[in-house]
């Protein structure tokens, strides 16, 4: 192996449990492949501003370069990773002014998704968004891992954009949504007692939103939004100062 710096290199440990993940389920290899790699991306196994090294991924996951090149730029694609010019592949690591910025503009969307929803979502959708909620409610009660609980809100999320009705709203959100997957993850994790804060937070959402009732709608999933800003972006600066230290 090229001598490098080890922050730099996949963790040779983590070779037989990447590899045993795949091949598993029914599923095409790409498909399974890009779900190992994004999984250990957002529990932090690869740190952000790792390298990802095409050979070393192909050692650890025992599928072809064409296919870690396909699944490499599938997770360009949903802003886990990104191309630097003589360094290739290396996960996304944003700094903490970046990160207020983009959650500043994440309050504003969702509060405005939530006030559409409202005046635009049938009865069904209605129905629809009670169902997602109450599927999340279980994954955070039967102690479900963050990246269970992030499909499940993404679930959610995936009805008010449908119920909302506005393709440019649901692109700017999913953009949005993929530069923040790894502080979403990192605001789920940091507190053990966030997954139920974060259920209360929605569950005030849904009701609002079933009573028809658009400003507190608003009002509470910018509460949820700047909830998850504070604990996502606290973890950043812990870690900075921890690699400081």
């Amino acid at each position: 192996m090229t001598n490098m710096p080890y922050s730099e290199r996949v963790n040779d440990a983590e070779l037989p449990s990447l590899a045993s993940q795949i091949g598993r389920v029914a599923a095409p290899l790409r498909t399974q492949v890009l779900d190992v790699l994004r999984e250990a991306i957002l529990t932090m196994r690869f740190a952000p501003g790792q390298r990802l090294i095409e050979r070393e991924l192909i050692d650890l996951t025992g599928v072809s370069r064409t296919t870690i090149r396909e699944v490499l730029r599938e997770l360009a694609a949903e802003g886990l990773v990104r191309t630097i010019p003589q360094k290739g592949a290396v996960v996304v690591a944003l700094s903490v002014e970046e990160a207020e910025e983009l959650y500043e503009i994440r309050e504003v969307l969702e509060g405005h998704l939530a006030r559409r929803f409202v005046s635009h979502a049938t009865d069904g959708h209605l129905v629809a968004l009670r169902r997602a909620f109450t599927r999340l409610e279980n994954v955070v009660e039967s102690g479900g891992g963050t990246l269970e609980v992030l499909r499940a809100k993404d679930a959610l999320y995936d009805v008010l954009l449908e119920g909302a009705g506005n393709s440019a709203l649901r692109t700017s959100l999913s953009q949005l949504h993929a530069r923040v997957s790894l502080l979403r993850a990192s605001s789920l994790s940091s507190d053990a007692g966030r997954p139920a804060q974060s259920v209360q937070e929605l569950r005030g959402l849904v009701e609002a939103v079933e009573a028809r009732e658009a400003g507190r709608a608003a009002a509470a999933m910018t509460a949820h939004v700047r909830a998850a800003a504070q604990l996502g972006i606290a973890a950043m600066r812990d870690s900075a100062l921890q690699q400081i230290v």
